[in-house]
């Protein structure tokens, strides 16, 4: 695969997807060296006259962004109307996002987006992808999450910090949640199956709910 693009190609990369930007946006600002362009950029803009906010995915582009004089926000304020973001390798518009370790906060950012633009040099296009696919795990669950790579065929390795002892690790913190919804309800017709009653709307559940004759009712099929 090839390797490390040229300064001049992640710039035309990055300042091309800027020129997207326009008065009034909010703009998700991604991380990595060709979104540090359209970071740069977008800058140079606001300091010309652009109105605009950015939301930041990383550490690293919220201080170039304030380096920049870009004004931000944040994802409980606003939604983005654009997110320029980088990617890893590309193939047949298939992406591997996340080498720069901002998993979570480019999903987020760049899901809310209205419009994605991935700014990569010709260095990441490959005909298929082979680049590692970054896997984020909170610390208890890394084994199990290994344990699950490995069944899918991968091979896990957790990955060193570069200059410090152990490994990257990710931002924290995460914030627990839940969500409630009224009750689900799903009609059945009655069941064929010998010796079964009619069956009258049940509560939706996971799987097959009551049992006839000497097996279950296939209660999807014989939905309404």
């Amino acid at each position: 695969m090839k390797r490390g693009g040229s300064d001049d190609a992640k710039r035309a990369a990055g300042e091309s997807a800027a020129e997207a930007v326009s008065d009034g946006m909010i703009v998700g600002l991604g991380t990595g060296s060709t979104a540090a362009h359209s970071i740069r950029d977008l800058g140079r803009q606001v300091d010309a006259g652009l109105d605009i906010e950015g939301i930041p995915t990383s550490f690293q582009s919220r201080e170039l962004a304030r380096e920049a004089g870009i004004p931000l926000t944040t994802l409980d304020d606003a939604r983005p109307d654009v997110a320029i973001d980088g990617a890893d390798q590309v193939a047949d518009g298939q992406l591997v996002k996340g080498g720069g370790a901002a998993h979570a906060r480019e999903k987020v950012v760049d899901a809310a987006a209205d419009r994605l633009l991935v700014v990569v040099d010709p260095t990441k296009e490959a005909d298929v992808l082979d680049h590692p696919v970054p896997v984020e795990t909170i610390p208890d669950a890394r084994q199990t999450v290994a344990d699950a790579v490995r069944e899918l065929g991968g091979e896990p390795e957790l990955r060193a910090a570069e200059r410090k002892d152990g490994p990257v690790v990710t931002p924290p913190p995460r914030s627990p949640s839940r969500a409630r919804w009224r009750p689900i309800y799903r009609r059945f017709r009655a069941c064929s199956n010998t010796g079964c009653s009619s069956i009258s709307p049940t509560r939706f559940t996971v799987g097959p709910t009551r049992v006839c004759g000497l097996r279950l009712c296939d209660l999807g099929r014989n939905r309404f």
